[in-house]
């Protein structure tokens, strides 16, 4: 396919979906499959051969599209497009929300879900949805109902996303043919892959760096399976019940600090805040592998905000003295009882009696994603962490049971930990201010 010096080679489930007209498709795959790129591929070329199409891209947040969907789509789809001005972006106003304008009359709106009111108060033709297990089935349906511009002859809701656990709606879904599913494999992306299945030289080197992940990551980012995690630890973890929207936090609620240093592999400092019913709210979250303690300090004290009534921090003396040094405040060594710590935890996601748990996630906590960690597929966030956070097997002869995690991608989980303890475990403690 070629338009306006615009070439695309599309193989498998991209060329299923460029061909589909169901009226809900979803694109799944491992890693590296291409299914963004094959998604944006088609919206481009509808807008261009059909002048008034409306297009609509979305992710959960506005801020997560920023620098995923979007930056495939001018690096890679409509470069050329934009280069000779049969495209231009146009950045939003309080009428209209941000999008990418056609000379022929169509437009591609892009935007959150966190926002619905920017870009839910017009009609579409096609809506793709990037990474939609973040999503819940209502939102799904939200976008699905935006669908009746009428300036081409189908309308069609799309979403993309790797595996995730197997009783996921979309799953489910699919399963009573409201949903056409496509599985996209890592043979389909001629970026890693000849025509003829063998690798190129980059893609060798991205499979021998999926090839290392390990347990539920591996299955889903590799194998392009629908897998549980084997022995996860919080069974009850559910992104559409503890990840949420954020919010004012009230300057009355309490802030809590958290610390697990960390180099090679990353640091974590976490904003707890806890309402007058000590519910507790991950604000902000710091999670970056190879910056100094003292590098960490400085963006801490940049990013400003309220003062925590306690600092808790991993053990290791020198880097808790150097945060201490550079932040100008006094820290707590943190509850290193694991076990304990994870029924803490544990008990906080459980969902009580006025059908809300006692801990949440704010959809927006990370301060900046790591480069490094998302080339290596590793978990970029304590939310990442979670579903493969998982007991350790038990060694062969063991007389006792030993309930011990996994101790890999588990930071986040370990700073959470240490929260909650201090939080629900020990008294009140003022942070000594220097």
């Amino acid at each position: 396919m070629q338009v306006q010096d615009h070439e695309v080679e599309l193989r498998g489930a991209a060329l299923e979906l460029a061909n589909s007209r169901a009226k809900e498709v979803l694109i799944s795959g491992a890693a590296g499959t291409g299914k963004s790129r094959a998604v944006l591929e088609k919206i481009n070329l509808i807008c261009l051969i059909t002048p008034g199409t409306k297009c609509l891209i979305l992710r959960k947040t506005a801020r997560s599209l920023a620098t995923s969907a979007l930056r495939t789509w001018e690096r890679d789809v409509v470069k050329e497009a934009m280069r000779d001005g049969t495209v231009s972006f146009y950045g939003g106003s309080a009428r209209e929300p941000a999008q990418y304008r056609y000379s022929n009359g169509s437009s591609v709106v892009i935007g959150g879900l966190d926002d619905p009111m920017k870009v839910m108060s017009t009609e579409y033709d096609v809506a793709f949805i990037q990474e939609c297990t973040e999503i819940t089935e209502e939102d799904w349906e939200s976008v699905n109902i935006r669908l009746r511009n009428g300036a081409i002859s189908f309308q069609q809701i799309i979403g993309d996303c790797n595996p995730s656990h197997p009783t996921h709606w979309l799953l489910e879904r699919a399963a009573t043919g409201k949903l056409a599913h496509l599985v996209s494999q890592h043979e389909d992306n001629p970026r890693y892959f000849h025509a003829d299945g063998t690798p190129t030289q980059e893609g060798k080197a991205y499979i021998e760096r999926l090839d290392s992940l390990t347990g539920v990551r591996y299955l889903r980012l590799r194998k392009n399976i629908w897998a549980a995690a084997e022995g996860v630890i919080y069974e009850n973890f559910d992104p559409a019940i503890h990840v949420i929207d954020s919010f004012p936090v009230p300057p009355s609620w309490e802030r809590i600090w958290s610390v697990d240093f960390g180099h090679t592999n990353p640091f974590v400092w976490q904003d707890w805040a806890l309402d007058e019913d000590r519910r507790a709210y991950l604000v902000r979250e710091i999670y970056m592998s190879g910056r100094l303690v003292e590098d960490h300090a400085r963006q801490i004290r940049n990013l400003g905000g309220p003062r925590p009534s306690a600092i808790v921090c991993d053990h290791d003396a020198e880097d808790r003295a150097t945060l201490e040094r550079h932040l100008g405040m006094g820290t707590i060594a943190a509850e290193k009882a694991v076990t304990m710590g994870i029924d803490a935890v544990a008990e906080r996601y459980k969902v009580a009696a006025d059908g809300r748990p006692r801990l949440h996630y704010f959809r927006d906590a990370l301060v900046e994603k790591d480069p490094s960690l998302v080339d290596r597929k590793l978990p970029t966030s304590t939310i990442e962490e979670t579903p493969g956070y998982i007991w350790a097997p038990e060694p062969p002869g063991a007389d006792r049971k030993r309930e011990q995690p996994v101790k890999k991608n588990d930071h986040g989980k370990d700073a959470e930990r240490y929260f909650v303890c201090e939080a629900d475990l020990h008294g009140p403690t003022n942070v000594r201010w220097g």
